[in-house]
């Protein structure tokens, strides 16, 4: 049988360790991870310079767009000649293309971007939520940032606020629905080696009952 491509899409509350998990699930399975990446990739399909996309998406998070309207994407593509290329519900666009595109050509890890939404028709689509404890996710976020308690927890609601807002907008649904995910996991429970073995195994039974399923 033909091997099929598989995209693990991992969704995270800010300090849980999720990049981390998906650098190692993509070092384990030897596929690629994509974030900040997208941009790339989108930048080239579109023919907009990478800069402008990022400014655009860094734009973005310092506006009320999310918290005051919704754009649920519904798979369809604007027009080239429609309105705004930077607009963000063209950005999104642009980014769930290269998605689907990429899932037809390779297996991957994705970090964000609401990507178990635009690819949520695809049964080899594994969606992961990550969270860990406000404890937890202070001193990882405080390590990092190196500030006082007061920057990283204003730093750590800014993130949560945007992914949830953006989250929101593009699907309709609530971020932290357990619903929406196939796997939640707490990293500061089950530890970031814990998390990756837990969606490893789930993945091998997952596409071994899809291949069962097929044959």
């Amino acid at each position: 049988m033909k091997q099929e491509h598989f995209a693990i899409c991992i969704t995270r509350t800010c300090g849980s360790g999720g990049t981390v998990i998906g650098q190692m699930l993509s070092e384990q399975l030897q596929i690629d991870l994509y974030d900040r990446k997208l941009l790339r990739l989108a930048s080239d399909d579109s023919g907009i310079n990478e800069r402008l996309f990022a400014k655009a998406d860094q734009d973005r998070k310092k506006t009320l767009l999310y918290k005051v309207t919704k754009s649920v994407y519904n798979g369809e593509d604007i027009p080239e000649e429609s309105g705004n290329l930077l607009s963000d519900r063209k950005l999104f666009e642009f980014q769930a293309k290269v998605l689907k595109g990429l899932l037809k050509k390779e297996s991957f890890v994705v970090l964000g971007r609401a990507a178990d939404f635009v690819l949520k028709d695809n049964p080899r689509r594994i969606s992961v939520f990550l969270s860990a404890s406000p404890e937890a996710c202070f001193l990882r976020e405080k390590e990092i940032l190196q500030t006082d308690e007061l920057g990283v927890n204003r730093h750590i609601r800014s993130i949560n606020r945007y992914r949830s807002d953006y989250y929101k907008y593009h699907t309709g649904k609530k971020w932290k629905n357990p619903e929406n995910y196939d796997l939640c996991l707490r990293t500061d429970i089950l530890g970031y080696q814990g998390c990756t073995d837990v969606i490893m195994n789930y993945i091998e039974e997952r596409l071994k009952a899809k291949i069962s399923k097929n044959d």
